[in-house]
């Protein structure tokens, strides 16, 4: 949890952003929850009542203050959602929790803020059209099994195909790569599966995970990729986008490195790509 407090610190020690430019918010309301959980296990998120079984699947105990910082977490990625569609990139400093399902949540996944924040769009602009691209290093099952069924959702996710600490979920294309793949043969398997997604599916919103669990170092991502090789992944999917005219909104997703200042540091870079072009599109 301090990669959210350091992350932010580095932002603005390192002058990427100015105060003015990061949005404090506070909690998602009850109904705009209900869209896509269930009403029983928000109560028992709420309440603090979740079975040791359940917290072990959640990885994460079962406080009040557990409640308040999902919540924050979820209007955090509804209101990006909304400002990117409004200025063509916005980012929330946290968001990502792919492993949410609707009745129960797993890896540090408490609600869906994803899932979330598509059927908050869509109740407000009927038939717009959102992928999903997760680049995160474990699939976004949560995700995929909620918006399953919706046709103006198109769900990708590329990530390890053997790691055994996630129950896959079928999405719209699931690309898994073998175990510890390096930079190269990542990014290749990446921008052409992505490339011919989007061949496909035109969307008017991307919402994407990023990840910073892509790193050599990361204990749980089991990846191969180096900082330099998640720089470059940052840079042509957020490039194709922009040049595209596709709004995209940026959430961290996980990020568990061995070193924990450096997952903060993973995560400010890409927020420093997706400030860089968002920038020069504004110029443009």
């Amino acid at each position: 949890m301090e990669k959210f407090r350091v992350s932010k610190d580095m932002l603005l020690e390192g002058g990427i952003l100015k105060p003015e430019e990061i949005v404090e918010v506070g909690a998602a309301e009850a109904h705009v929850l209900k869209r896509v959980h269930d009403e029983a296990y928000l109560g028992r998120i709420y309440r603090g009542q979740l079975d040791m079984k359940e917290q072990i699947r959640l990885g994460l105990p079962a406080t009040p203050m557990l409640y308040q910082r999902s919540v924050t977490e979820v209007e955090a990625t509804r209101q990006a959602c909304h400002a990117a569609l409004e200025e063509g990139v916005a980012v929330c400093l946290a968001g990502g929790s792919h492993h949410a399902f609707r009745d129960h949540g797993e890896g540090y996944s408490v609600f869906n803020d994803v899932a979330v924040a598509v059927q908050d769009l869509q109740a407000q602009r009927p038939g717009i059209k959102v992928m999903i691209v997760d680049t995160d290093a474990l699939q976004g099952n949560g995700t995929a099994s909620i918006l399953a069924d919706d046709p103006k959702v198109f769900t990708y996710s590329i990530h390890v195909g053997m790691n055994s600490s996630v129950t896959k979920a079928h999405g719209s294309l699931d690309v898994e790569t073998v175990r510890y793949v390096e930079g190269v043969m990542y990014l290749k398997q990446l921008f052409s599966t992505l490339a011919a997604a989007l061949d496909t599916f035109s969307p008017d919103l991307v919402i994407w995970v990023a990840g910073a669990d892509n790193h050599s170092n990361d204990r749980l991502g089991q990846m191969w990729l180096s900082p330099e090789d998640m720089e470059r992944r940052d840079e042509v999917l957020l490039g194709a986008f922009l040049r595209n005219r596709i709004p995209v909104a940026v959430l961290y997703g996980g990020g568990y490195n061995r070193e924990s200042e450096f997952t903060s540091r993973l995560h400010t870079r890409t927020v420093a790509v997706a400030k860089r072009l968002s920038d020069a599109l504004r110029k443009s």
